[in-house]
């Protein structure tokens, strides 16, 4: 199928003469995860990770994804031609490095221009120039060739109240014209998806658990125009913007819309922005190619939204220890799967009041399974559980109070000690992260040391970040915070922490064809005392649910790790246990009991 489906793209290719064509993981507004309509590299790869990259040429086609895909990648590609480039080993050439090495003198190189963005748009033109060939971008190839292409979505948006968001449309509109004027700015194009939900203070349905609506939006000094697909706005959403003065226009009409744009300074981020609309700007505008002002806004959350997150941890902590309970005094006793068990967690979660979604597709993962870090189980891999080994769950859910993100490994049973040792090791990491204290002016770059740190030791490292920001009530992975031991800049997620930025702390342990390991927590950042050395920072965890104490080695603990340990347990034990049955409170104190 692949095969075929690359000879129909290739055929397109000759007819307009295209030598190298690109295909991203991407929609018009550069989100990480998208929608069906958009998922064109699956299309054309047969991948289903949530990152990647195609390049086909007229011999030749590549996929270049990351370190949390390589071994789904491997076996998804088999047979299809699509040859893995597994992005950032050596010896691997980056898209850029494999497109410049082989488009040929006065080579035409291809994309839909809608789906790359402007920064790397003019790293391929300065490519074609180079090689005084040209670019191909006002078409979408694959869209000729995809027959039962799915519609473009259009669910129904909402409004968040005040209530939840901690801050009124007018106000936020208000920050963001301030930060325009500094820049000089006439006009700010935005095309990212939950800086305009975060700025209007709505959100929808338009990604698969991720609430965000499809739109544009460009702000100037009057006005705020919204580009969106009016059938998915309702008769509240459209009262709200009439009230709040943004003006409604059609989602297709932005490219027009930006070409007749006037002033002198128009602000946008190349790194979000498709290269169509940078393209579409008149050339006596000047851009300002900046970040958007509402990434770091919304990156760090008030005191509203701040309150709200423990609810919402709460509420997830229940529903997580009830899975925990129900999956470790049933084990052995029933069959259990690696879907059966997620669709428990998911009931659970769909008990709690405020609850709307799951936060992303919950990672089941058995054994062998959990190595691959975004797995996903399909009734083809569908692991039975066994009283022996790991089960990793990732998983998370969306709530009017906020987005969590929580994983746990669970034994099931009997574990080697080297299972335990690891276990051991990534508990310890994830704790003396949490338990960090630093002067303001640092990066998550100066601190993952103490989570990575203990692993090391061991020789053994983990192919990702450490931990990612958080969207309230967005996408489970925001800019521009998080841990990382080396700056990348493409995940833009080295940005210095500030007081209410929340950020998850997730080491692990992956040994390809045995087991993973994953413990992951959510952290809000805090001032602490400020004294004549600075202002001193602190976290404070909210992710309450056990670590399984069945897979800890005490021996190999510090005494002040076990400490952190068993003040985390005694705070979850009291935040979680009177939502609890008697059955379930009983259990939780044995397995929050000090070690």
């Amino acid at each position: 199928m692949i095969v075929e489906r690359l000879k129909q793209l290739r055929e397109k290719m000759e007819e307009r003469n295209i030598d190298i064509y690109i295909v991203p993981t991407s929609d018009f507004h550069e989100s990480e995860y998208v929608g069906e309509h958009f998922k064109a590299r699956k299309f054309i790869t047969g991948f289903t990770g949530s990152a990647g990259t195609a390049v086909i040429t007229k011999e030749e086609a590549g996929l270049w994804t990351d370190g949390r895909y390589f071994i789904q990648a491997a076996s998804q590609l088999e047979g299809s031609t699509v040859k893995l480039y597994k992005m950032g080993e050596e010896g691997v050439p980056t898209v850029s490095e494999f497109v410049k090495d082989k488009l040929p003198q006065e080579g035409i190189l291809g994309f839909d221009g809608r789906v790359i963005n402007g920064s790397l748009g003019d790293k391929f033109q300065q490519i074609a120039k180079e090689k005084n060939g040209t670019l191909y971008v006002e078409e979408d190839l694959i869209d000729i060739i995809w027959n039962d292409r799915p519609e473009l979505p259009t669910e129904k948006a909402f409004v968040l109240d005040v209530k939840y968001a901690g801050e009124a449309v007018q106000a936020k509109l208000a920050r963001v014209r301030k930060e325009m004027k500094e820049k000089g700015a006439d006009s700010h194009i935005m095309t990212s998806l939950d800086d305009i939900a975060w700025l209007l203070n709505i959100r929808g349905n338009d990604i698969p658990h991720f609430p965000v609506v499809l739109s544009f939006a460009v702000l100037t000094e009057e006005n705020c125009y919204w580009f969106v697909q009016k059938e998915v706005l309702t008769e509240e959403v459209s009262a709200y913007l009439k009230e709040n003065s943004i003006t409604v226009k059609d989602y297709q009409e932005i490219y027009d819309f930006v070409s007749g744009l006037n002033g002198e300074k128009v602000l946008l981020d190349k790194n979000c922005v498709n290269y169509r609309i940078c393209n579409r700007i008149s050339k006596t505008i000047e851009v300002v190619n900046a970040p958007n002002p509402t990434q770091l806004m919304k990156a760090i959350k008030n005191e509203t939204e701040i309150n709200n997150l423990r609810n919402a941890h709460l509420k997830d902590g229940v529903a997580f220890t009830k899975f925990m309970y129900w999956l470790k005094t049933n084990i052995g006793k029933q069959e259990i799967t690696e879907i059966s068990a997620s669709d428990y967690l998911e009931e659970r979660r769909r008990e709690q009041e405020g609850f709307l979604d799951l936060s992303f597709d919950t990672i089941s993962a058995y054994g062998a399974n959990a190595a691959m870090m975004h797995y996903s189980a399909t009734e083809e891999s569908n692991a039975v559980l066994k009283q022996k080994g790991f089960l990793l769950v990732d998983s998370g859910g969306h709530y009017y109070e906020g987005s969590t993100d929580i994983t746990r490994t669970i034994a099931l049973g009997e574990l080697t000690k080297e299972q335990k040792l690891h276990f051991t090791t990534v508990a310890r990491s994830n704790l003396n992260l949490a338990a960090a204290k630093f002067l303001y002016g640092c990066r998550g770059t100066n601190l993952d040391i103490l989570a990575r740190g203990p692993l090391w030791n061991m020789g053994i490292d983990y192919k990702c970040g450490t931990g990612h920001g958080i969207g309230y009530l967005l996408n489970v992975h925001e800019d521009p915070n998080g841990f990382r031991w080396k700056i990348v800049p493409e995940r833009n997620d080295s940005c210095v922490l500030e007081a209410g930025m929340v950020t998850t702390d997730e080491p692990g342990v992956y040994l390809e064809g045995e087991y993973g390991i994953r413990t992951e927590n959510e952290l809000i950042c805090h001032k602490a005392e400020k004294n004549e050395y600075g202002q001193f920072m602190m976290f404070e965890n909210v992710t309450y649910a056990p670590i399984d104490l069945d897979a800890i080695d005490p021996e190999e603990m510090t005494k002040t790790e076990r400490e952190l340990l068993n003040q985390y347990h005694k705070m979850v034990y009291e935040k979680v246990s009177p939502y609890l049955t008697e059955d379930e409170k009983f259990w939780l104190k044995e397995y929050t009991r000090e070690i």
